[in-house]
């Protein structure tokens, strides 16, 4: 079986509204959640092909979130706006401008490594032992956060990015810039 876990960025973040949808594969079983309810409702769906549909006669348990049908709907009003606006469209859009900013502002940057991306979930990976600064990704973070910008740091070493869909495209744009500017002056103070 090929179960996939799109819970942190399906639902139009990757530019499609699924992120199998770029690779040409088609899950077994798909696990969405997060951003389903529409920020909300707590809302999660196992969606599965037919074949699996193997228990419709038979309950499985009762669960807290189970059958909620306001919740439900967020879901369905969720998806639907996603559909109407455009959103995942969107989101290919502003990531190839992200993408952009960043790749020409930091690409003399000795501690950034590289800048990937698809749609708006974007990673900047720096090289801490490189710039001999371990902590430099966390010390990137706490300098944004003072300027009001909050994002993940993955594995230790790369920021990830993952902006609302629906971000007006100044704020995306300074929202890079005090990304920019916290990562060139904490390369530059190591």
């Amino acid at each position: 079986l090929l179960i996939l876990d799109e819970i942190p960025h399906s639902l139009g973040r990757t530019g499609k509204m699924f992120t199998f949808e770029h690779y040409g594969i088609s899950p077994d079983i798909l696990v969405l959640g997060k951003g389903l309810g529409g920020g909300v409702f707590p809302l999660a769906a196992v969606v599965a092909k037919e074949e699996f549909n193997i228990a419709e006669d038979r309950a499985l348990g009762h669960y807290t979130h189970e059958k909620n049908p306001v919740a439900c709907a967020a879901g369905n009003a969720t998806l639907q706006v996603l559909i109407d606006e455009k959103l995942p469209e969107r989101a290919t859009e502003l990531g190839k401008l992200t993408l952009e900013q960043l790749r020409l502002a930091l690409e003399s940057n000795p501690c950034v490594t590289d800048i990937r991306g698809l749609g708006l979930l974007v990673g900047i990976e720096l090289d801490q032992l490189k710039c001999n600064e371990i902590s430099l990704a966390d010390r990137v973070l706490y300098g944004c956060l003072k300027e009001g910008l909050s994002f993940k740091v993955s594995m230790g070493n790369v920021l990830t990015l993952a902006p609302p869909l629906n971000i007006a495209e100044e704020d995306l744009i300074r929202a890079m810039e005090i990304l920019i500017s916290n990562i060139n002056r904490m390369s530059d103070s190591k």
